[in-house]
Formats: structure tokens, sequence, C-alpha cells
């Protein structure tokens, strides 16, 4: 076992050394070309890699994926939109819709929302890093790492034995019954989304944070001259002045949601109504067998992002335009 893995890691640093070797190659090649020909194949030689790595890794399997959408599950016989029909209609997979829909209005909004207050608050303040510190340590926990984190905070145990939870613990303490955080739907949905937003807060805060404090102090001090009161410098400056760097936050919260797939599957095991379109696309996939209905759920998760992809690019370009002008 430990003489295989060595020679695939042999083998993988050979490939790497053979690759940049070749790079190399292209790259005195093209300098000793003349200069009309060096404009477009420099380019081509320090792209061209990233391409075609870009087209094996992405591009030929989403065409493949898309094309087994419309089979049946072992690939062979073409079935035309029975998938996307199962998918449409079938109780869990219509439920996995419901809680991805859930996933996509609540972590995006409620991540921001405490990240921009987070940034107010703390703007300028004494402890200011500190405090930015303890709101972004969550960032640097995988998504199993704090799945598991959270799953022993909402563990439960029966009235009669003792609480290892803590929220469990806190609530029993205080007199109350135990709460079946995980195991009761629709709330361990919610339960879960807390998770999501736990982690992406200081991701929102971070960026959030730098884009109030590039707001020109001259706005600021004019506003103050003005007399506006603090909501209105919330309301007509900080939030007009950050607005392209909300656009990114929450586009790219949306995005990661969209996708989302540990939290479900290491909490729950995605099971007691928890599933959303990631696990769902999982099981049929790999548990089922079914090859069909898993590449139909890949393409409609996929067709959901391209949107806010496509918003969040045309936003960049627009605010690029505006700081040209």
């Amino acid at each position: 076992m430990l003489n295989s893995k060595i020679g695939q890691m042999f083998v993988a640093v050979i490939a790497l050394i053979v690759v940049v070797a070749i790079v190399m190659l292209l790259a005195k090649l093209a300098d000793r070309t003349p200069e009309r020909v060096r404009r477009w194949l420099a380019p081509l030689i320090f792209a061209g890699p990233a391409l075609a790595m870009l087209g094996v890794g992405l591009i030929y399997p989403a065409i493949r994926t898309t094309i087994m959408s419309f089979y049946d599950r072992r690939s062979e016989e073409f079935v035309g939109l029975q998938n996307y029909e199962w998918v449409f209609t079938n109780s869990d997979s219509l439920q996995s819709f419901v809680n991805t829909f859930w996933w996509v209005l609540l972590v995006p909004t409620v991540s921001t929302g405490i990240g921009l207050l987070y940034a107010i608050l703390i703007d300028k303040s004494r402890f200011e890093k500190v405090a930015k510190t303890f709101l972004f340590m969550p960032m640097a926990i995988s998504f199993v790492g704090a799945g598991i984190i959270w799953k022993f905070v909402y563990d439960y145990r029966g009235a009669a034995q003792e609480q290892i939870g803590l929220a469990n613990a806190v609530i029993t303490g205080l007199g109350g019954e135990p709460v079946r955080f995980l195991q009761d739907s629709p709330w361990n949905t919610f339960f879960l989304i807390v998770v999501m937003i736990w982690i992406q807060a200081g991701f929102a805060m971070v960026l959030l944070s730098a884009a109030i404090k590039a707001v020109p102090d001259d706005i600021v001090e004019a506003a103050r001259i003005d007399g506006v009161n603090s909501w209105q410098m919330f309301k007509n400056i900080t939030v007009p002045s950050i607005r392209p760097t909300l656009v990114v936050v929450l586009t790219t919260i949306t995005i990661a949601t969209l996708k989302i797939f540990d939290i479900p599957r290491t909490m729950t095991g995605a099971k007691y109504g928890t599933q959303v379109l990631a696990n769902q696309m999982f099981d049929q996939s790999f548990t089922f067998g079914n090859n069909g209905t898993g590449s139909a759920l890949s393409v409609i998760i996929f067709l959901l992002v391209i949107p806010i992809v496509v918003y969040n690019v045309r936003q960049m370009l627009m605010n690029k335009e505006v700081r040209g002008s």
C-alpha cells in the first residue's frame, strides 16, 4: 500500500515537471518568433494548459452529464424528459427544492445582514481587530468540521438521560424539555441553516468592513456637516457606496448555498426531511445508481447557478465602466 502511494506521488511529480518543462520550452520558442506571431502565440502558450484543463475537468463533464440526463439509469436507453419529470413530480425531490429555497433565501440575506451590522458597529472601535477575528474564525473550519461541531451542540438524548448537547443542556438546566433539533421536520432544516450562517457571516463581515473603510472621508464629513443622523448616514451614504461589494457578497454566498451538501450530510445524513438538491443528486447517482435522474438534478443545479453568475459579472462590468468614466 505504501509503495503504491509513493509510486503515484512519484508519477504525479514527474507529470508536473514534464508540463512545466513543455511550457517553458514553448515560451522560449515563442520569444524567438517574430513580433507579429508572438502577439497571439504567447497568450496561447500560457493560457493553453489552463484552457485544456478547463475543457477536460469542466466542459466535457458538463456536456456528458447533460446528455446522460436524457437517458435511463444505466445511460443505455434514451428516455427524453422522463428524468426531469421525476424531478418535478416526486415528493422527495420536491421537498429538496423547498429546503433549497429556504437555504438560498435565508443564508445569503441573514449572513450579509449580520456581517454588515457587525462591520458597522465595530468600525474604528478599540477592539476592532479582536472582534473581527471572533466572527471570522468559523471561516477557517470546513463545512464538515462545522457540521460535526454543531451536531454535538444540537445533540438530543431522551428526557430521562443526561444531555451532552450544549443547547439541550442549557434548556434542561433552565427547567425545559430537551428538543429534537435535528430529527423534527421542518424546523431541523432551519437549525442546519444556522450553521451555514455562522460560517458565512465572517466572510461577509470582512469584505463589507473593507468596503466601508473605502468610503471617502470627505463624503462622510460633508454628510455630518449637513446634520444627517446615523440612520440617514447608513441609508444614503454607506449602503450606496458599498453596493458593489454587497452584490458580490450576496451572489457569492448564494452560489455556495445552492451547492450545499456537506452540512446536511454530516449532521443528519440528509434524512428527516433535510435533503437539498445536492444531497438528492448524490443519492440518486451513487446510492441508488440512477445516473439519469442524478444527472438531471446536476443540470438543474447548474442552471440555477448560471443567472446568479451572469448577474454578478454584469454588475462587475457596470462598476468597472462607472469607475472608468
